[in-house]
């Protein structure tokens, strides 16, 4: 297989036949990977792309990518930590909901989230979200396209600026209700309820307490029990 630069786009050939045209974007992405492999998140030189020139890049590759105001971030995985903590609410959650039509899916689950007043949608993958809009809201690829109803995301030092902020936003403007942000490093669980896509009530909950959603009565978690370490 080689590569040919053909008016800034690398065009892949095997056997003398061209078998996929790639932007210099994925050609700069992949190096800046490589150079970059030891970082836990980044974003892709801060270069501004298009939700089209996104979608191109993300098909094409085999990293995981999040797309949030015009920027790529790539992201690496997750720490031990961090997946346990997934496991116990994915327990919590999928309990809750058995008996009930609304499903929970867990990292790495794209979603497309439409602000309000913004041509370009933000793509993301949460680490738990709860969807129960899945009747017409599948494409024809078999991917989700609607809005969860409540969305997780597990902090970690490289990503929490990026949780609590930019995607904070996202989420409440997008229509999501209700955004729980795990931080392992504090032992807390903020827990944001939105109303017409602005903060109607936020709480923090801290050790010795339990987690109550407010979207969803019922619906709680202990804080001892989700940040307990065995090693």
């Amino acid at each position: 297989m080689t590569h040919i630069e053909q008016q800034n786009d690398v065009v892949i050939t095997k056997n003398g036949h061209k078998v996929a045209r790639l932007t210099p974007y994925v050609t700069d992405i992949e190096q800046y990977f490589t150079v970059r492999e030891n970082a836990l998140d980044y974003q892709y030189g801060g270069k501004k792309v298009s939700y089209e020139e996104f979608m191109e890049i993300y098909e094409k590759s085999t990293l995981r990518m999040e797309f949030i105001n015009g920027e790529i971030h790539l992201l690496a995985s997750p720490s031990l930590f961090h997946q346990e903590i997934l496991g116990r609410l994915h327990l919590i959650f999928t309990e809750y909901f058995k008996q009930k039509t609304c499903r929970v899916y867990l990292a790495p689950f794209d979603v497309h989230f439409h602000k309000k007043d913004f041509k370009e949608p933000d793509v993301m993958q949460p680490d738990v979200l709860v969807v129960s809009d899945l009747e017409n809201n599948v494409n024809e690829k078999g991917k989700y396209m609607g809005t969860p109803d409540l969305v997780i995301e597990i902090l970690s030092d490289s990503t929490r600026s990026k949780d609590m902020v930019d995607k904070l936003n996202t989420y409440m403007l997008s229509g999501v209700e209700e955004y729980w942000i795990v931080d392992p490093k504090q032992n807390t669980v903020i827990v944001y309820h939105f109303v017409n896509r602005q903060i109607d009530s936020y709480k923090t909950f801290e050790e010795g307490e339990t987690i109550q959603s407010k979207a969803y009565q019922g619906l709680m978690a202990e804080v001892d029990s989700l940040f307990e370490r065995f090693y």
